[in-house]
């Protein structure tokens, strides 16, 4: 929308239930899903702009945290991180983010 791409809900879970992965492969998913919706919407991983994300358990946090170091390695966009009682499907975590579109 106008430049702007916006992009919800993006779980572990997106071909059914995950069951018995850590925090570390559950953000890797979520991350490549995020890249894929960006990328596909004419954006890039340095276009995003900014980032929610929903943890089930800010224990979570700190290997949350190492994942998206490989994604944004000098620093990456604005991002808020909440604990939240649970998210759907059982993922571990969930994020919203909206990017630029990337002008050619």
């Amino acid at each position: 929308h106008n430049g702007l791409i916006y992009i919800s809900g993006q779980g572990a879970n997106d071909e059914g239930d995950v069951k018995g992965a850590d925090i570390t492969s559950h953000t890797t998913k979520v991350m490549n899903n995020v890249k894929k919706l960006v990328e596909a919407g004419g954006g890039s991983m340095d276009s995003i702009l900014q980032l929610t994300v929903y943890l089930g358990n800010l224990d979570f946090y700190d290997g949350m945290n190492k994942v998206f170091k490989t994604y944004f390695p000098h620093g990456g966009p604005a991002r808020t991180t909440v604990s939240v009682a649970g998210v759907p499907g059982k993922s571990l975590l969930e994020i919203n983010c909206i990017a630029a579109v990337v002008r050619k």
